[in-house]
């Protein structure tokens, strides 16, 4: 299962230079256009595996939002990449200080971008970081091997229920728009109605004894898509 990164950059066409980079290697990003919004996504139960911040954004920029990652318990050890235009040596320095485990400073190539990242996730899967089991309330998905537990007892899931489940997981928090969902589950070349997809939610949600009306984990979000939630977060919000 693809690794899940988190960006936070301001300027749109760099954010987007930045996502579509590092999907076009295989992993699955979220972007936001600043610290603050980048915050308020990040789930303890379904944590990215790696944030990269730029220094400089409104609202709360990129040192200040790696310092309150650093003070939460949960995202303590999330490995985090800074980006910025500067070059000066202390904006470095405090990056490193306030735990960054790596810098790049822009302008730079998509090849050393894609050689950071992929060293950083090197470095914290050798410190024993979980990358492919996902817990959620009383639900576990094993994505190596392709089981998923509800309690003690193993859910019989169809390939496509564990696909969009684990996409569901992996963005805990975050309303998916349908057609994203789609793309990633059915491929980009998918061309079947989005009542599929209602389908498909419909059976996980009898899997998983979730209720349409009052739903403990998948929640529909009006006019977007859908997202997954933890149990103690469902109440309220978007409606089902």
């Amino acid at each position: 299962m693809a690794e899940r990164i988190f960006i936070a950059e301001d300027d749109d066409s760099i954010r987007e230079l930045l996502r579509c980079t590092l999907e076009s290697f295989g992993y699955t990003v979220s972007d936001f256009a600043d610290g603050q919004a980048l915050l308020d996504q990040i789930e303890p139960a379904c944590l990215p595996d790696l944030v990269i911040l730029d220094i400089m954004m409104p609202v709360k920029d990129g040192l200040q939002t790696l310092s309150e990652l650093r003070q939460r318990e949960e995202t303590r050890d999330l490995p985090a990449i800074m980006v910025t235009a500067k070059d000066a040596e202390i904006d470095k320095v405090r990056g490193l200080d306030l735990g960054a485990d790596d810098y790049i400073t822009k302008p730079f190539g998509i090849l050393e971008l894609s050689s950071r990242v992929k060293a950083v996730l090197r470095r914290s899967a050798r410190g024993g970081r979980p990358a492919q089991v996902i817990q959620i309330g009383d639900i576990v998905l094993d994505s190596g091997k392709v089981v998923v537990y509800q309690g003690k007892q193993e859910l019989e899931l169809t390939n496509k229920e564990f696909k969009l489940l684990s996409l569901l997981m992996r963005n805990c928090g975050i309303a998916l728009p349908r057609e994203e969902i789609l793309n990633k589950v059915w491929g980009y070349d998918y061309i079947g109605e989005t009542r599929t997809l209602d389908m498909h939610i419909r059976s996980l949600r009898q899997k998983l004894g979730d209720d349409a009306e009052t739903p403990r984990y998948i929640k529909t979000v009006r006019s977007v898509g859908y997202k997954f939630m933890e149990p103690s977060r469902t109440a309220g919000g978007d409606g089902a």
